[in-house]
């Protein structure tokens, strides 16, 4: 299956580095500060690719998304802070006719994470005397906060029907690759649920499965479709 990379920062990399693996050729990268940039969505060498994974910039994929779409090239997004670009892109995917997982975190653990997290609330929700919070910690370079995965999981909450408020903190410091913490605070006990990455190939190897797996397929998906998780 022929990938192509938009965006080629630390993500992209890591993706390219086990690409092999997953029986994935990389066709090139779409990334104007590489030294490896091929061109733009609509360069003519990008025909006969399969699939564009996104690791890039909020601002770039409205129109690197919606162009790879209309050239009938499947995506997978994991670039964060584009939500205001969001009914462009639907647009695109649907109209041509592709197939599309988006997520803020592409780590098997996380969804997985995400599902633990989701029973929890719904458990604590009529204990009124148990607050919800929720601490994610990342790397100093990362620009956005909280982050997109603190976002999904405080929504997730909400609607599993914790109707309380859940207090949301931000850490960015050194080199931490993510670490989320979910926690349920009541007058004599604490109950916390901790999910941390040991470093970003987590993310490139879930992101190779969505690609494999979204290949042909038509429509906007998250990694629950992916995993099979309802």
């Amino acid at each position: 299956m022929r990938i192509l990379l938009v965006g080629h920062g630390k993500m992209g990399r890591m993706v390219e580095s086990v690409s092999a693996e997953y029986d994935c050729e990389v066709a090139g990268v779409i990334d104007p500060q590489s030294p490896k940039h091929g061109g733009g969505p609509d360069a003519d060498r990008w025909a006969g690719v399969d699939v564009a994974v996104d690791f890039s910039t909020g601002a770039s994929v409205a129109l690197n998304a919606t162009t790879l779409a209309r050239r009938g090239i499947d995506l997978v997004i994991g670039t964060t802070g584009w939500s205001a670009y969001e009914e462009a892109v639907r647009s695109a995917v649907r109209d041509s006719g592709t197939g599309l997982v988006v997520a803020p975190n592409f780590s098997t653990g996380v969804v997985l994470f995400e599902a633990l997290v989701i029973r929890a609330a719904g458990l604590f929700a009529p204990h009124e005397d148990f607050g919800a919070f929720l601490h994610e910690a990342h790397h100093a370079a990362k620009t956005d906060a909280p982050s997109g995965t603190a976002l999904l999981l405080k929504r997730s909450m909400e609607q599993a029907g914790f109707p309380r408020t859940i207090d949301v903190s931000s850490t960015r410091a050194g080199f931490i690759p993510g670490t989320h913490t979910v926690g349920f605070d009541g007058p004599a006990e604490t109950v916390t649920l901790t999910h941390a990455a040991r470093d970003r190939s987590a993310f490139a190897r879930g992101a190779l499965t969505a690609a494999r797996w979204v290949k042909g397929k038509r429509g906007w998906f998250t990694m629950k479709d992916v995993l099979g998780i309802s």
